[in-house]
């Protein structure tokens, strides 16, 4: 196992970042898809700068955070030097963060609920910045996680759109530890096609071949680039 200094290493970020694009690239094909149709997000939380910067140094440029403090010390000097940055957000929002997480973050990946839709909305109005909008659906209906109910995701996207204005563009889930992913995947590409939305961010470091089967157009993968945390 690769210990932490390892993991900050420009050789192994290289050859594990090249790893998943192959992984990426066979997958498209076997799939009869496009590979430029697939947005890799390197998923950097708890990863200090100097990881960031190699991933940035191999052309690596949308990243992923889970907490809008520690992405805001770590990316607001790096999207000054790279301004082609894409910055998502993929971990559960607060509403007292959504007026700092519009003003950083270029897509909110975990909208899921009319409190956060509402807070989005009013920071977007106020800040003039319209970062996409993806729902993030519980499919696994998970007392534990964060997400809407499958059952109620055709309201609140819509909700989402007509009531609050957000610019939903897609869906985004986490599939159950443990459990097959696939029959999630297939589950939130049913919900985007019936509500007129084609991103679909699904799929990590374990599973993602299985997500851009289902039609993923985001896959997230932070351990497969940066090795265990």
């Amino acid at each position: 196992m690769e210990n932490s200094s390892d993991s900050k290493d420009l050789g192994y970020i290289a050859g594990a970042l090249a790893g998943v694009r192959a992984r990426l690239n066979r997958a498209a094909a076997e799939s009869g898809r496009d590979p430029a149709g697939i947005t890799l997000v390197a998923i950097s939380k708890t990863q200090d700068a100097a990881a960031i910067e190699a991933a940035l140094a191999l052309g690596q440029r949308v990243f992923g955070e889970n907490r809008v403090q520690e992405a805001q010390a770590k990316y607001r000097p790096l999207k000054s030097r790279f301004p082609d940055l894409v910055l998502h957000l993929v971990g559960p929002l607060q509403t007292n963060k959504a007026k700092d997480a519009v003003a950083l973050f270029d897509v909110i990946e975990t909208v899921d609920r009319p409190k956060l839709a509402e807070a989005l909305a009013h920071a977007m109005e106020k800040t003039g910045r319209f970062p996409a909008c993806l729902v993030q659906v519980n499919t696994g209906n998970e007392a534990q996680k964060a997400g809407i109910a499958p059952k109620d995701a055709d309201e609140f996207i819509n909700s989402c759109r007509s009531r609050w204005n957000l610019p939903v563009q897609g869906l985004m889930c986490i599939p159950p530890v443990g459990e097959n992913p696939a029959p999630h995947f297939s589950q939130l590409a049913g919900i985007a096609r019936r509500n007129g939305l084609t991103q679909l961010s699904m799929g990590m470091s374990a599973d993602f071949e299985a997500a851009i089967k289902a039609g993923a157009t985001t896959i997230r993968v932070g351990s497969a680039i940066f090795g265990n945390r």
